[in-house]
């Protein structure tokens, strides 16, 4: 295919004051194009400038991303929702078109929109959208005082936003709900989540919230090794302390995939997945009741994308995709686990196993004298009641053994 020259696409970002807010260029890449792509509403609001034939987008939307790509040649026109590279159709065009073949002409964006109506600076304020996504990913961000503006999918979830902020103790914190900003239908209101009960709100909406923490809010520490107690667990979970050292000794970078073998309580990929947005991770458990538990557990640390595999390892193991980083926990002891794990392991990644049985002690001590890595023992000891007085209560030692692909 020979190397086009001249943008063959051209996106451009409309809001609710429809053509009144568009630039001449914009206008101008509307009324030339063959094909219109775009929502019923955006069609709707540029109808007027519509030459050519008007394509509302399919479902599934991707259906809708492999028509514009089939129509490469002819001058195509993607309409999009203000920005459309802040969460919108435009970064998802770029994975598969060189940005020299577009012409983009953002609006802005209802971010942007929301924080001038209120006076927030942006670069101070989170920006999430919770569009088709859990209402559950604004947890780890609920910090008293900060300020969060949240896109949400309909008229239902400035409601159920309020319900989450209560459920988790900030019942008090301040909603804002901006409906259909930028248009002639715009209104801006405010309540305290707790006794939140706004109705007729547009399904355009993004909500404005100024986080207060009541005393037993479920606040996420933004440091590894959060407390055993925040966790739902059998007792088969990772303690803090030792937690926090594996948080470590994984060593969790941008966008890689770990996979927890032995899941328990599913504290380890939570972690994993707290300390960035980016990050995958598979729990592998053999157990269904822990595996729901750990799904409840995802939900409550605000990432219920953590994948779940219930099954025993090594069987469960395959097929999944390969990962960055591997910890084994429970489990590790059995025939194959930690030979599946170490073949399974992508270059440059690395291996971090747990032993508190001499079983898998055993075999890591074999794997240490025959691939290397770092060995290390981790005690520790609490003080605790004995009698009237106060001494140290020592936990299970952990033999962790650390290794790193070639």
């Amino acid at each position: 295919m020979p190397i086009m020259t001249t943008p063959w696409l051209s996106i451009v970002g409309i809001g609710e004051d429809g053509l009144a807010g568009l630039g001449e260029n914009a206008k101008a890449a509307i009324a030339a194009a063959d094909i219109v792509f775009g929502g019923t509403r955006h069609l709707e609001l540029a109808a007027p400038l519509i030459k050519g034939d008007s394509q509302p987008w399919l479902s599934p939307f991707s259906a809708s991303i492999d028509a514009v790509l089939a129509a490469r040649g002819q001058k195509i026109c993607v309409l999009a929702s203000g920005d459309p590279f802040h969460f919108g159709v435009g970064a998802t065009l770029a994975r598969h078109i060189d940005p020299s073949q577009m012409a983009v002409f953002p609006h802005p964006s209802s971010f942007s929109l929301a924080a001038a109506r209120l006076g927030w600076p942006l670069q101070e304020v989170l920006s999430l959208s919770l569009h088709g996504r859990p209402l559950d990913l604004i947890r780890p961000h609920l910090h008293a005082g900060a300020r969060i503006l949240a896109l949400t999918s309909d008229e239902r979830g400035p409601t159920l936003l309020a319900a989450l902020l209560t459920q988790a103790g900030f019942g008090i914190s301040i909603i804002t709900v901006l409906e259909a900003l930028g248009g002639p239908d715009e209104r801006l209101r405010s309540q305290v989540a707790m006794s939140f009960g706004l109705d007729d709100i547009n399904p355009l909406n993004i909500c404005a919230i100024s986080v207060v923490a009541l005393p037993q809010a479920r606040v996420l520490p933004l440091t590894p090794g959060l407390d055993d107690a925040l966790f739902e667990h059998d007792g088969q979970i990772t303690k803090r302390a030792v937690r926090a050292l594996t948080l470590s000794a994984l060593a969790p970078r941008r966008g890689e995939l770990l996979w927890d073998i032995g899941g328990g309580s599913g504290s380890i990929g939570i972690e994993w997945m707290l300390a960035d947005p980016s990050l995958r991770a598979i729990t592998i458990e053999a157990d269904p009741e822990r595996a729901a538990r750990i799904a409840r557990n995802a939900s409550a640390f605000g990432v219920p994308d953590l994948a779940i595999t219930i099954g025993r390892a090594p069987e469960a193991l395959a097929g999944l995709d390969p990962p960055h980083a591997i910890f084994i926990g429970g489990g590790g002891s059995e025939p194959g686990v930690l030979d599946a794990a170490i073949a399974a392991l992508r270059p440059g990644g690395r291996l971090v196993a747990n032993a508190v049985t001499l079983e898998l002690e055993s075999l890591l001590l074999t794997q240490h004298a025959t691939l290397g890595g770092d060995l290390s023992r981790i005690e520790v000891a609490r003080a605790d009641a004995i009698g009237s007085m106060t001494g140290w209560r020592p936990a299970m030692p952990i033999t962790q053994w650390v290794w790193n692909k070639p």
